[in-house]
């Protein structure tokens, strides 16, 4: 059976930066009831708190973040490269552990965002670009889908069990 990394807030789990949550969704009920979950959200798992400061990528580029070119601040000023990262790289440990193929994480998270993210002024404005921990997956050959692509993470989930 495949196991899909899950971003913890798109399964109701309070760890958003501002001590929110995600979903329901019904598919991922599913997942989680046939036990396809591994559920991570690289930022408490890098060592930041819940709640906590907005934090974004100056540029919006979570690959430069891993290449040591940009820097994740808070909207306090606050640099948390370091605890990004060692989310990230957690998220690859657990890719590796289970041979996961599909990663579904938070649209625009400066974490998990895979399509889109926010420019690093704070303002709302959004670049095309991936959070760190996207960025990681992706370099390592998972799939990656936000939870605004969850037909297309089922239809990947199902050519996979066909091969």
């Amino acid at each position: 059976m495949q196991m899909i990394l899950v971003s913890r807030c798109l399964l109701g789990h309070r760890v958003r930066y501002d001590g929110g949550a995600h979903g329901p969704y019904d598919v991922l009920a599913r997942w989680q009831a046939e036990g396809r979950v591994i559920a991570l959200c690289p930022e408490v798992a890098g060592g930041l708190p819940t709640p906590r400061p907005a934090a974004e990528i100056p540029g919006g580029q979570g690959a430069q973040v891993l290449d040591g070119l940009l820097p994740v601040v808070s909207i306090e000023g606050e640099d948390f490269t370091a605890q990004f990262v060692s989310g990230a790289e957690q998220a690859l440990a657990l890719v590796k552990k289970h041979d996961i193929a599909i990663a579904l994480l938070k649209a625009r998270s400066p974490s998990c965002g895979n399509i889109e993210n926010y420019d690093g002024s704070f303002s709302g404005n959004k670049v095309a670009g991936e959070g760190v921990t996207a960025a990681l997956l992706r370099r390592a050959g998972v799939a990656v889908f936000n939870e605004e692509q969850l037909d297309a993470a089922t239809r990947a989930l199902a050519r996979l069990e066909l091969d």
